[in-house]
């Protein structure tokens, strides 16, 4: 993704923590909040108790990958920020993009 697509400065994830609206399943957590610009943004969150930085940073990459992928399918104007759970180094990939899919269709999220 280019760089103006990504959420990363920490005023801006404050700023949806508070302002936005959460959705959430059993495998991830979805914030999102009407951002003004004529395009998205996604930014990804996760814990340390997540596990070790290997496990950290393979689950942001596949995370990444998805939204990569399915970029053109998602509405215009949102700040949005994906914090997985905990149980998603135990899905595989298909059953990951299934979970993001879901989250992006009850928030709303998929374009018709």
């Amino acid at each position: 993704m280019e760089k103006k697509y990504r959420l990363r400065k920490n005023e801006d994830f404050k700023l949806v923590y508070k302002k936005g609206k959460n959705y959430w399943n059993r495998n991830l957590v979805l914030y999102k909040r009407k951002n003004g610009l004529g395009y998205s943004r996604i930014g990804f969150s996760i814990t340390k108790k997540f596990g070790n930085s290997v496990e950290r940073n393979r689950a942001k990459r596949r995370l990444k990958e998805i939204c990569r992928l399915n970029f053109h399918n998602i509405e215009n104007g949102y700040d949005i920020i994906i914090i997985p759970k905990k149980n998603v180094m135990d899905i595989n990939y298909k059953q990951l993009e299934s979970a993001m899919l879901h989250i992006f269709k009850i928030s709303h999220l998929m374009r018709k």
